[in-house]
């Protein structure tokens, strides 16, 4: 087998390795670190949690270790593209222990923060910058960063960048870029758009996969549970009181339901925190760090941050709402079982996502184990509501014939007793000429004056 002292890392990364006790890589690693030290570009698809973060950081601080260079003012010598705040601070970190001894500086930047850290921080050039699509383009707009002399590009997560509509960024931020770079592409997923972006940005790459595009972890244990959708939340309070789950992540698809989620567990006694795109950095940093240190019991997050949180031992995810994808609840349930460890995934499925269920085992390939927990098992789901034919435009409902006939006169008693009133002459012209207004066919137009 494989061991990371194979692979001809410098002494100080293996030392790093060796405190973190990480002796034997993962397949990803042992793939793609041999020919990205060698300089080649790199095209990886993984599952999420197999660790493609060391797959692409070691080679590239063994690099920067060999070729020890002056770096210019505001330049960086290598770029690595994330698409969340969350993920882009993990992989800073990871950059920071595995270069621990080589004095190897690294630099996150995201939105969401104060610009002026962020300018001080990049001002004397540094080795590495990690940074979200938007807030680095606003650095390169002012000026505060240049990437002329970046030597070596990393796309973390393609596939997601691609889902939050980062293409036309990364495209504006590789044109700041010299041709003659080193790119690595990772990701879980591989669509065809990530396939022609590839294609677009990366010169021969050396394809690296490990795993079929959306399969799950192995070691994950899966099931769904079938239950209303208003009982939903008794249940995940339920859940969440059994011994055996201990740190739990619960996805919603909607940041107002993460919130009613968290508020809901918190007043039923168990500690938990919501995580989405409204909440201020701060907000997100700080539920993050209670999660880690096992202050909170519950996570609750939306897909934006799926990809984001790497967290050791959480020994549940549950997807309190299905997601719409496929990719999705790969990712999702990807937060468990990392790092060697087992994980446990139940999915809260109710009649209206049965759709999103069936699509899901579809892309996986497999049946997922399950459990009805409605109060009612032998109703039938109900089919889901197809949207009926809209109206032509500019007119209103269509109705039945006898709904557009004129109604019948009423009976009035009294009607015989009241005096008929004598149409009025203006009234009388209007019959005669048939035209409202009174006015004949035949009249001549009406003189205007300027």
């Amino acid at each position: 087998m494989t061991q990371f002292s194979d692979l001809g890392l410098a002494e100080p990364l293996l030392r790093a390795l060796t405190a973190k006790g990480y002796t034997t890589p993962t397949p990803i690693q042992a793939e793609a670190i041999p020919p990205a030290m060698q300089g080649l570009d790199i095209l990886g698809v993984a599952q999420t949690g197999t660790g493609k973060t060391a797959a692409f950081a070691l080679p590239i601080l063994h690099r920067l270790n060999a070729t020890r260079k002056v770096i210019a003012r505001r330049s960086c010598r290598a770029l690595v593209l994330s698409p969340t705040r969350e993920l882009a601070s993990q992989i800073a970190e990871s950059f920071r222990a595995y270069g621990k001894g080589l004095g190897v500086n690294a630099v996150v930047i995201y939105g969401g923060a104060k610009m002026s850290p962020q300018i001080r921080s990049l001002a004397p050039g540094v080795d590495v910058v990690v940074a979200t699509p938007g807030r680095l383009l606003d650095h390169l707009s002012s000026g505060t960063i240049s990437l002329r002399e970046t030597e070596i590009l990393v796309l973390d997560e393609a596939d997601q960048m691609l889902d939050l509509g980062f293409f036309r960024p990364i495209r504006q931020i590789v044109s700041f870029m010299p041709k003659a770079r080193q790119s690595l592409f990772f990701s879980a997923t591989m669509p065809d758009e990530i396939g022609r972006l590839a294609d677009e940005l990366l010169s021969n790459p050396t394809k690296v996969s490990v795993a079929p595009a959306a399969t799950t972890v192995e070691r994950v244990d899966q099931k769904v549970i079938f239950v209303e959708a208003g009982r939903k939340r008794a249940l995940l309070t339920e859940m969440l009181n059994e011994p055996d789950f201990g740190r739990v992540i619960v996805f919603t698809r909607t940041k107002h339901g993460a919130d009613r989620v968290a508020d809901h567990l918190e007043k039923a006694g168990v500690a938990a925190a919501a995580i989405h795109g409204d909440k201020r950095q701060g907000q997100r940093e700080r539920a993050l760090a209670e999660f880690k240190q096992g202050k909170i019991k519950a996570l609750v997050a939306t897909d934006i941050a799926s990809r984001g949180i790497d967290v050791d031992a959480v020994s549940h995810v549950v997807n309190y709402e299905m997601p719409m994808t496929p990719e999705a609840y790969v990712h999702r349930i990807g937060r468990t079982a990392r790092a060697g460890n087992g994980g446990s995934a139940i999915s809260l499925c109710d009649d209206d996502e049965r759709p999103l269920l069936r699509a899901i085992q579809k892309t996986t390939r497999q049946t997922l184990a399950s459990e009805d927990k409605r109060l009612d098992p032998t109703q039938a789901p109900r089919a889901p509501k197809k949207p009926g034919k809209p109206a032509p435009r500019g007119r209103g409902p269509s109705k039945p014939a006898h709904a557009t006939a004129p109604a019948a006169p009423r009976w009035d008693p009294m009607a015989a007793e009241r005096p008929k009133v004598a149409q009025s002459q203006n009234g009388a012209a209007k019959a005669a000429s048939g035209r409202p207004g009174g006015f004949k066919a035949n009249a001549a137009p009406r003189r205007r004056f300027p």
